[in-house]
């Protein structure tokens, strides 16, 4: 069996909070996102009695919102199986890197996963904003 990733962060096209707070409390038992600063939303989830922060940052990366959770104890393995189920419920577009980072690495290659199930791997480069 695979170790779950130490922390699993999304990117979210367009999210409404209505639509993210419904599934962080299905999913998690969290509840609804408050405010944390400039475009930033924090709440705190339980899996199987564990805690998981969760923090939303708008606008984190050319007009997507990072959806990070900071445990190790989350429903997904990796950052890929969270893309997956999150633009399945949430229908929308969902980007996530490929694993962990390595010398050699594209840091621009990145997992795409678009409502239907279509996915594959694109070309993200960080423009810097």
């Amino acid at each position: 069996m695979m170790e779950p990733y130490p922390d699993i962060e999304i990117y979210l096209a367009q999210a409404s909070h209505d639509a993210l707070n419904d599934w962080l409390g299905d999913r998690l038992k969290a509840p609804p996102l408050t405010p944390a600063g400039k475009q930033r939303w924090r709440t705190q989830g339980l899996y199987n009695g564990h805690g998981v922060p969760i923090l939303l940052v708008e606008n984190a990366a050319d007009g997507y919102a990072s959806l990070w959770f900071d445990s190790a104890h989350t429903p997904w393995h990796t950052d890929q199986e969270a893309a997956q189920e999150a633009a399945d419920v949430l229908q929308l577009e969902v980007r996530c890197s490929m694993g962990g980072w390595h010398p050699g690495a594209d840091p621009d290659r990145f997992w795409q996963v678009l409502p239907g199930g279509k996915e594959g791997v694109i070309h993200w480069p960080d423009s810097g904003r």
